[in-house]
């Protein structure tokens, strides 16, 4: 997998799980960091750990695996580091606070992400 498709395989697991104001960042040209971000928001305490344990699980699925993690165990903003991946999960007051997006965002930066587009089904 590229490291493209691992940011955008990160965010579709976030998706999966229902996370939030799901973004992903190619920010290759602003840091030696990382290539790509991919940011999530969860609900609560549970979901913020599901998310970020959701998007492991996905990825091990190709051999992909967080080189480190940090925050799993609070649940309040879960970084995990894939090398040229890493994937922030947050609680919504953290996200709010941190605004990592305004920070690594240059306005041509974000992915877009295919299911965004999806609608619900219709009853």
């Amino acid at each position: 997998m590229t490291q493209k498709e691992i940011a955008l395989a990160a965010a579709k697991a976030l998706d999966d799980k229902r996370a939030k104001d799901i973004v992903a960042l190619k920010v290759d040209e602003m840091t030696v960091i990382t290539d790509y971000m991919v940011i999530g928001t969860g609900r609560s305490v549970p979901q913020v750990k599901a998310l970020a344990e959701n998007v492991e699980d996905e990825l091990a699925k190709f051999e992909i695996f967080a080189k480190r993690r940090e925050g799993l165990s609070e649940g309040r903003w879960c970084v995990l580091d894939f090398g040229d991946v890493m994937v922030h999960v947050f609680n919504e007051q953290d996200r709010e606070y941190y605004q990592l997006e305004r920070l690594w965002s240059d306005g041509t930066n974000e992915l877009e992400l295919d299911f965004e587009s999806e609608e619900p089904a219709q009853q």
